[in-house]
């Protein structure tokens, strides 16, 4: 493989991107920037084109992986499933994911959070089926039990039964407590909440009916 930079050509269909022919047949291609310090009638050992090509795999992925986090926020586990998909080796994943956590994109503890936060605010749901989530994305035990360890179980499980309250203020009690308590199990909440929400929403309805 080694020899002498005979050509240097843009891509087609990638402009970021160069190809280097070796001695005038094709060598392989880079990123636009790294074949800045490249040129014509510059000889490559065997040795410098496998760096080349080990920093234009790195950035590559690096590229992709930046691309895959501006959808929103990852965990280390998911950028490394991400780039086995995408063929990447682990060397390359952990050379990424070091890059990518000094850069701070990724922080599993600040991961772990935001989707507790998240969660609380759109779909509130109990200690079980959120540790079960982080669990999914590949979290630490450490980082899933900051993030769960202050969760108030009850004002949560009062806050999904709010969303869904007058779709049970019709019912008669047994339906409306088989409801209230089926909606609750299936978000995670634990037997004791349970019973506590649904004695609130029954308290909270015969209020209202009696105003």
């Amino acid at each position: 493989m080694a020899g002498t930079i005979t050509a240097l050509v843009i891509q087609k269909k990638n402009k970021e991107r160069v190809n280097v022919f070796i001695d005038h047949e094709f060598a392989f291609g880079i990123s636009l920037n790294a074949a800045l310090g490249l040129k014509k009638g510059q000889h490559l050992s065997d040795e410098a084109i496998a760096i080349l090509k080990n920093d234009d795999a790195i950035e590559q992925a690096y590229q992709k992986s930046l691309h895959f986090l501006s959808f929103r926020a990852r965990s280390e586990q998911e950028i490394n499933r991400y780039l086995q998909k995408k063929g990447a080796d682990e060397q390359t994943i952990a050379a990424v994911i070091d890059r990518l956590r000094q850069q701070k994109y990724l922080d599993d503890a600040d991961f772990a959070r935001q989707w507790v936060e998240n969660r609380t605010r759109s779909k509130p749901k109990g200690k079980r089926a959120l540790r079960h989530e982080l669990r999914q994305k590949g979290l630490s035990d450490a980082a899933i039990e900051h993030a769960t360890s202050e969760i108030d179980e009850s004002e949560l499980a009062w806050h999904a039964a709010q969303k869904a309250l007058y779709r049970w203020k019709s019912l008669d009690d047994s339906v409306r407590h088989r409801k209230i308590s089926a909606f609750l199990a299936r978000r995670g909440f634990s037997y004791d909440v349970i019973s506590d929400t649904v004695a609130k929403v029954n308290a909270h309805l015969n209020e209202i009916e009696n105003d």
